[in-house]
């Protein structure tokens, strides 16, 4: 028998068995799921996108003329107008857990949509510097709430054996709007020219572009987009609940396989009140005064809990890694980075810039095919290497020829080459297997919270590295990218001593590798009793009606060998 996934139970792997598809078959199949996931993912764009612009309209002559020269200066005041977006971004995460459970997931795409154009129209109307920090801020808040968002309600729709390709689809949104972004910025600066004579709509028409694709996903989100499954059930619409899965997997209410998913989404349900009933028995007065403080007891236990503190520190570091191996200082500032090379004309520049864009949305594709083949550890061990080989050679190149690339352009083109790797190394690798990795070390109890700490992680350090990457610059050129290659080489040296390989591991094999015993093995019995008693494993065939047991838990030989 296969390894499972981990966190997979009894019963997803059974239902896969019995689905049998998955991959490209499995989208196809699915292809009503598949679409609605390909829609959503304009969330996944419009941050993308978003990230990319900006780096494009600092360069602007008439964008740094609107905010009165502040654009243009360089180091922390240039940083801060970069970096505020994150901060907001930061915040708007943070905020979503409360908004996705209590209004839903459709209704807070719209409160996250309102939100982010409200702060693009802040930018629009632009007179000096402080309406790009306002509007920076206030576009974060939305774009962190709709990089949160979207992925859990991709995976909501989802049937098991896709949900990670549907999830997928948000990271290769996000490259695909960076790139769009990058050629988007190479046609528009060239309305009215590239210097004083140059046009405000040179900058405003970018900023203001992203407003359609949001507007869009709004009213897609509110007309036709169905509610989730997991939030219908979690409100009590059990039947509203059965009835969109079977219009989501164009099944009937019958179908064995749409059965097999509402007792699943059920008995998680089941599983979650009666965890948190255990662990807090005098908080269980359904008011937001109680939630709220299972919410901060269950974070606090991330933290004084020795097993639950090791999967946080992997969770919170990883994300470390993958913002301070420079790939948003790249992101953010490529324009300024290859400016500094003297390439002949902004025209060239601009090019250059754009090929960031397209190589890394084409090698995060690899990555949805390779990771579970491969194994996450060897990916972000290979990824950095290349990284930090980049790193330090581009470091050199500089470093040799810094004010002098007019005469020497070969260099500087090798050195711009150098940089394209790098974004290849960091596409298939540290882009989405960061994100697995940290959905997959903690326990089925701690899931959502463990990830959003993990989230909170990566856009906080998000913000510094925007902060801090236009002094590095300014002051040293080649000493940023040293010091962005010796903090990747960390990197490599943290995975291999202090990263589990997660790849085909079971909740108990979790408890394993992470030193203790009885964490994720309770939540798995508890689990298994629960969809004992709902009827589901009888019904996926791993247990006869004589086998049930309401009082206690089959052993995992037994449940193996049925399976096998």
């Amino acid at each position: 028998m296969a390894p499972h996934v981990a966190g997979e139970t009894i019963v997803s792997a059974k239902r896969a068995e019995l689905a049998g598809k998955g991959g490209t078959r499995g989208l196809i199949s699915n292809k009503k799921t598949f679409l609605i996931a390909l829609f959503a993912s304009l969330g996944g764009l419009v941050y993308g996108y978003n990230q990319g612009m900006f780096a494009q309209v600092l360069t602007m002559h008439s964008f740094q003329d609107a905010t009165n020269g502040y654009a243009a200066t360089t180091g922390i005041k240039q940083g801060m107008l970069t970096s505020v977006l994150e901060l907001g971004a930061w915040v708007g995460t943070l905020i979503n857990g409360y908004l996705a459970d209590r209004l839903g997931r459709r209704l807070t795409v719209l409160v996250a949509v309102v939100v982010f154009c409200v702060g693009v129209i802040v930018q629009a109307c632009t007179i000096n510097q402080d309406y790009i920090f306002a509007g920076r801020f206030v576009t974060g808040l939305g774009v962190g709430n709709l990089s949160m968002i979207v992925p859990l309600y991709n995976a909501e729709l989802a049937p098991p054996e896709i949900r990670g390709s549907l999830v997928a689809v948000q990271q290769l949104a996000i490259t695909f709007g960076i790139m769009v972004s990058f050629w988007i910025g190479y046609g528009t600066n060239y309305i009215g020219g590239t210097g004083a004579t140059q046009s405000d709509a040179a900058w405003l028409v970018p900023v203001c572009i992203q407003l359609l694709p949001a507007l869009v996903l709004a009213a897609g989100m509110m007309l036709f987009m169905p509610q989730s499954p997991r939030h219908l059930m979690n409100t009590g619409r059990e039947e509203e609940c059965l009835h969109t899965l079977a219009r989501l997997r164009g099944a009937s209410v019958e179908d064995l396989l749409v059965r097999i998913e509402f007792l699943e989404i059920k008995s998680l349900h089941m599983f979650e009140v009666e965890t948190a009933a255990e662990k807090y028995p005098h908080l269980q007065d359904g008011s937001f005064k109680s939630n709220f403080k299972i919410g901060c007891l269950d974070y606090l236990s991330l933290i004084t809990n020795k097993s639950l503190f090791k999967r946080t520190s992997v969770a919170c570091m990883i994300m470390v890694f993958q913002q301070w191996n420079g790939i948003n200082a790249i992101n953010y500032y490529a324009p300024f980075i290859f400016k500094n090379m003297d390439l002949p004309g902004n025209t060239t520049t601009l090019l250059a810039t754009g090929v960031v864009g397209i190589v890394e949305f084409l090698f995060t594709i690899p990555a949805v095919l390779w990771v579970d083949q491969i194994g996450r550890k060897k990916i972000l061990i290979a990824g950095a290497a290349g990284m930090a080989t980049c790193h330090f050679i581009v470091a050199g190149i500089i470093g040799s020829y810094e004010g002098q690339f007019k005469d020497h352009r070969a260099a500087g083109w090798t050195g711009i080459v150098f940089v394209w790797i790098f974004v290849i190394n960091f596409a298939y690798s540290w882009g989405p297997v960061a994100w697995i990795v940290t959905s997959e070390v903690f326990p089925l109890s701690m899931r959502a919270k463990g990830v959003s700490i993990g989230g909170s992680s990566n856009w906080l350090n998000n913000f510094a590295v925007a902060t801090a990457t236009s002094p590095f610059i300014s002051k040293s050129a080649y000493g940023t990218f040293i010091f962005f290659g010796c903090i990747t080489v960390i990197g490599i040296l943290y995975v291999i001593f202090m990263v589990p390989e997660t790849k085909g591991r079971t909740l108990e094999e979790m408890d394993e590798l992470f030193g203790t015993a009885g964490v994720a093995a309770a939540d798995a019995e508890r689990k298994h009793r629960i969809e004992s008693e709902l009827g589901l494993l009888e019904l996926v065939g791993v247990e006869t009606p004589s086998e049930k047991k309401f009082d206690g838990v089959q052993s995992e030989e037994h449940v193996e060998t049925k399976l096998q």
